[in-house]
């Protein structure tokens, strides 16, 4: 599959995970995410640059529960919980996050 992103086509799986990280971009960001139906906010842009943290430092995407553990620790237990980061990503935390951050889609997530 592919995505066009400003006239650039972009390989993706079959569910829409980039197939290379380097392609990645926030308008790329921003067309997976009309795809996903959701609009990015402030607070979705703040998550999606912890999630490319989260990977550029351990060298994975991160599963749902190393990911709260994770923001916890970064943004602190306001943001760093799984009831706020539903409501940002209703389709699935760390898989919709880790989509949108142009990551591979986490190994424990089906």
């Amino acid at each position: 599959m592919t995505i066009e992103v400003d006239g650039r086509s972009i390989d993706t799986d079959r569910e829409g995970y980039l197939l290379n990280a380097s392609d990645w971009t926030p308008r790329v960001a921003e067309v997976i995410a009309e795809r996903e139906q959701l609009v990015l906010t402030d607070e979705h842009w703040e998550v999606i640059r912890w999630v490319r943290t989260f990977y550029e430092e351990f060298g994975k995407s991160p599963s749902i529960r190393p990911l709260v553990n994770y923001l916890k620790q970064t943004m602190g237990p306001e943001k760093g919980n799984s009831i706020y980061l539903a409501m940002l990503f209703p389709g699935g935390v760390a898989k919709q996050a880790t989509k949108l951050a142009g990551l591979p889609k986490p190994a424990r997530c089906t």
